[in-house]
Order: structure tokens, then sequence, then C-alpha cells
């Protein structure tokens, strides 16, 4: 079994920490104010995700996953409580693979400051140190430059691009695929 997750210091207003049931009301109102700028790069979603009771029947579900060890769910916050995006590492496999995907957003007003790196840096190292995973996927659509900066800077490489990957922003979108490899460690 894993340790607690940590409560990470990304900037000085700004940690990284694990999501809970009480984040529903900051998180639909994250999802609102960033409703457009999170629209290229997103599914489309249901009216209902972006209010309290959708963010809560989601949170309910992330923390079953964490609890199971298939998810680590963060989000970004300030010291108002506000939340400034997500990182989130999801399918989770161990054994012979150790590998998971990763997903993350940073809301609007808030993109270039830095945070993204610093949450995705702070998560490879969890994955790595805490979590004892090989390996770590992360996808973007492929006019998603900024994002593949991040990955870039974080040390993922490209390993290929997906026709028809994920159904983003109502069709069905190619993705460049990255991977960083975090340890070489045998499978425990």
């Amino acid at each position: 079994m894993t340790s607690d997750p940590p409560v990470i210091t990304l900037a000085p207003d700004v940690v990284l920490r694990p999501v809970s049931a009480a984040d529903a009301v900051a998180l639909a109102r994250a999802y609102r104010n960033s409703r457009e700028h999170l629209r290229p790069w997103e599914p489309v979603r249901p009216d209902g995700f972006f209010t309290t009771e959708g963010q809560a029947a989601r949170l309910a579900e992330l923390l079953e996953l964490r609890r199971a060890g298939r998810a680590m769910p963060w989000v970004l916050a300030d010291g108002h409580g506000e939340i400034l995006g997500i990182v989130n590492l999801s399918n989770i496999v161990r054994a012979s693979f150790r590998s998971t995907n990763l997903g993350y957003w940073i809301a609007a007003g808030h993109t270039g400051r830095g945070l993204a790196t610093a949450a995705v840096t702070a998560a490879c190292r969890d994955a790595d140190e805490r979590l004892g995973l090989h390996r770590i996927e992360a996808g973007t659509v492929l006019a998603n430059a900024a994002s593949q900066r991040v990955l870039a800077k974080c040390g993922f490489e490209l390993i290929g691009t997906a026709k028809g990957y994920l159904h983003i922003d109502g069709e069905w979108k190619d993705h460049f695929l990255f991977q960083k490899i975090l340890n070489d460690s045998p499978p425990a």
C-alpha cells in the first residue's frame, strides 16, 4: 500500500494537493470560468458537468478510483481555496506494466506562470517515488503546442501519432502521444 499523497508547493501562492469531496463547489466554478478556454482540448460536456452536483458525482468516482489504486487526482489551489487547474494520473496499471496516463489543465487567466510544468513535474516525481510506477503516457491534440511544450520541459518524449484517438470538442481528433520513463527498477 502506498503512503498518503503529499501537498506540494508549486509557487508562493499555489499548492498541488489531492482532490477531496469538498472541492465540488470550487471545481464547478473553475470549470464554468474556463469552459471556453478548455473547449478545444476537452470532450463535449453536458451542462450538469459544470454544476456542484455534477462535480460532486465526478469527485466521488475519482476518490473511489484513488482508494482502489487506479487513479491519483490532484488540484492546483491558491491560498483562497480557488482551483487553478487539475492533474490526473488515471488508468494506473501495476504488475509488469507499472504505467499510467497523465491529464492536466490550467484555468483561464493562470496560464503562462509555469504552473503546468511545476504540477506535471511534481506528479511525475510522486508517480515514481510514492506510487512506484515505471512510465507515464500523455496525449495532446495536434494543435495544442502549449501542452506539448510542458511535456517536453518535463522530459517526455514523442512516441507517435494516434489517429482519431479521443473525441474532443465534438469530433475524433488525432493526438501526439508522449511518454516519460521514470525509472528502470524491476516491478516490486
